[in-house]
């Protein structure tokens, strides 16, 4: 990152010590500077040609009912303003800055007017306004230069986030949500992207990246940057993607605006499990960090109506209502593409084991498991994330599985793949540098067991409960009691379960496992339920022996030794 990331964020949080300390509160400050930012970021983008625009505009606004396309013809750009303001020329009239900044805002094409509607910050300029401090805002932004060839569109976005989560800390809001680190974003996408590079070589490629929780739209823009830096810069790459939260759609949508992307295809800020808009859509590839642990009662209603569909997204089952991470999963899955897409997700824990068998969860796994569909799990070290220190997950799906990798499944260990950061950044304490995600990637490909890698076959995640009955007993005369037809009834109080793995057979497993220790015992096999779970820390444990007695007296001898010296050594003083 060039310094001049470093400098945008100091000057920014001088700003809001400047001008919006006592008049805002803390948590309301990125309700001004985010839309703030934008604007001058807009600006700088369309200084060069703001005369012309304002020309053009005068010229064919009486002779066509709308001259929006003449004037972006003109000028090839996707958005314009044809106010005859911009934030620098607005201090020239300082009388009326107010007056002057709405018909600055109202000049803008319809494309960013949408992002500024959804900023929602009339009321921050109203107030700014009446306290006279409009116009001392407008003039310190003015200070910085945020042209594309000062700062490049990754730069703005992590400026962009960086402040996301300074203002998430200060509202006590979950500021993960938003965005996820850097470091993370690249392995994912080199994990989701490497295995397609032959495919993707050569001219007239065009393929679509989607991510149904983008948030400011790092994880798209990085997913550009990498296939075009590392396998073909002439693939075109259609970026697409819906966010629920208003602040970050209005961000992605103008690095769309900027960067030359489109920001039509864009949509929000509506929840992309009850209001999808990409509803009749396919995509190569989608990635996505949903929300950890956010509950999905409030969209209960419409998930549950779906989910009777058969052909709905979530027929095969639903999570518990306090964690719907597996329903976006479910909800890209629903878009892949016939001919094959990979996809790339984010997860903590809880999607790997929670729910027993027959529940949501492990109904969910099931489908995905015994369709073939689950290619490789990464677990990640914990403290990668700036608002929570668990350990994460990098689940990677393919519906067009290698033949080596049909039928099977990798696991790769990669917590201890980190180094420690020299900055601590809210909970985020650790970092994957360029070279262990090379090694990631190295042992992903290398698809071969070892101290980081286990390879099993589909079944060896899954299992069958089985029911385990005992007689049911007269406490009196310790008889058996049965039914009419003689046979004992079972005792529920003493009911068992077991779980048989799906590669063992269940009938061996009761006899060498169970009825040694009951052998009045028998199984209800009608009560059978599969479920699957993936549970990383029993493959990848490693028995540590117990140091011996010998051992542990030889070192307290020697800290005995030590501290009998020490003394000595403050007596001699």
């Amino acid at each position: 990152m060039s310094n001049n990331y470093g400098k945008i964020s100091s000057f920014i949080w001088n700003v809001c010590d400047d001008v919006l300390r006592g008049m805002f509160k803390q948590h309301e400050y990125g309700d001004v500077i985010l839309p703030f930012t934008v604007l001058r970021r807009l600006d700088c983008v369309l200084e060069s040609q703001k005369d012309e625009v304002v020309n053009l505009y005068n010229e064919y606004k009486e002779k066509v009912d709308d001259p929006t396309p003449i004037i972006l013809s003109k000028v090839k750009s996707t958005f314009f303003n044809y106010s005859k303001y911009d934030l620098n020329r607005l201090k020239s009239d300082p009388q009326n800055i107010h007056r002057n900044f709405q018909n600055y805002l109202g000049g803008f094409s319809e494309n960013v007017v949408d992002i500024i509607e959804n900023f929602g910050f009339e009321k921050p300029v109203e107030k700014l306004n009446k306290n006279n401090r409009l116009y001392q805002l407008i003039d310190k932004f003015t200070e910085i230069d945020l042209h594309p060839d000062k700062i490049s569109n990754h730069e703005m976005g992590t400026v962009f986030e960086e402040l996301l989560r300074k203002f998430s800390e200060m509202s006590n809001e979950t500021s993960g949500e938003h965005y996820t680190p850097r470091d993370v974003v690249r392995l994912l996408v080199s994990l989701v992207f490497s295995p397609d590079k032959d495919d993707l070589q050569g001219e007239g490629k065009v393929r679509s990246i989607f991510d149904p929780c983008c948030g400011t739209g790092g994880m798209l823009t990085i997913g550009k940057e990498y296939i075009h830096e590392n396998i073909n810069p002439n693939v075109e790459l259609r970026l697409l993607g819906q966010e629920l939260n208003s602040q970050t759609y209005s961000i992605c949508k103008s690095d769309m605006l900027i960067s030359g992307g489109d920001p039509n295809n864009i949509k929000g800020p509506v929840s992309s499990l009850s209001d999808d808009q990409f509803q009749s859509d396919r995509f190569d590839y989608l990635i996505t960090n949903p929300p950890f642990g956010v509950s999905w009662k409030s969209e209960k209603e419409f998930i549950e109506e779906e989910k009777s569909n058969p052909q709905g997204r979530f027929s095969v089952g639903t999570p518990r209502t306090s964690d719907g991470s597996l329903l976006f999963l479910q909800h890209m899955i629903s878009k892949m593409e016939v001919k094959g897409s990979r996809i790339g997700i984010i997860f903590n824990g809880s999607p790997l084991f929670s729910g027993d068998s027959g529940s949501g969860e492990s109904e969910i796994r099931r489908w995905i498991i015994e369709h073939d569909l689950l290619e490789g799990i990464v677990s990640l070290p914990d403290k990668l994330f700036f608002n929570t220190g668990i350990s994460t997950y990098l689940w990677i799906i393919s519906n067009k599985k290698n033949s080596h990798r049909k039928g099977l499944i990798q696991l790769i260990n990669g917590e201890s793949f980190f180094k420690v950061s020299k900055k601590k950044l809210g909970e985020k304490r650790k970092e994957i540098t360029d070279i262990h995600r090379e090694k990631l990637l190295e042992i992903y490909h290398k698809f071969e067991d070892s101290e980081f890698c286990k390879i099993h076959p589909n079944e060896f995640f899954g299992y069958t409960k089985v029911t385990i009955e005992q007689p049911l007993k007269d406490e009196i005369g310790g008889d058996f009691i049965t039914d009419r037809s003689g046979i004992p009834k079972p005792d529920s109080k003493k009911r068992d379960y077991e779980r048989v793995p799906l590669m063992e057979d269940i009938d061996k497993y009761f006899q060498r496992e169970v009825k040694p220790h009951l052998p009045e015992s028998w199984m209800d096999r009608n009560k059978d339920k599969v479920g699957y779970e993936i549970n990383f820390t029993k493959y990848f444990y490693t028995y540590k022996p117990l140091r011996s007695i010998k051992e542990i007296t030889d070192e307290i001898l020697n800290i005995d030794k030590d501290l009998e010296n020490l003394q000595s050594e403050i007596l001699d003083i």
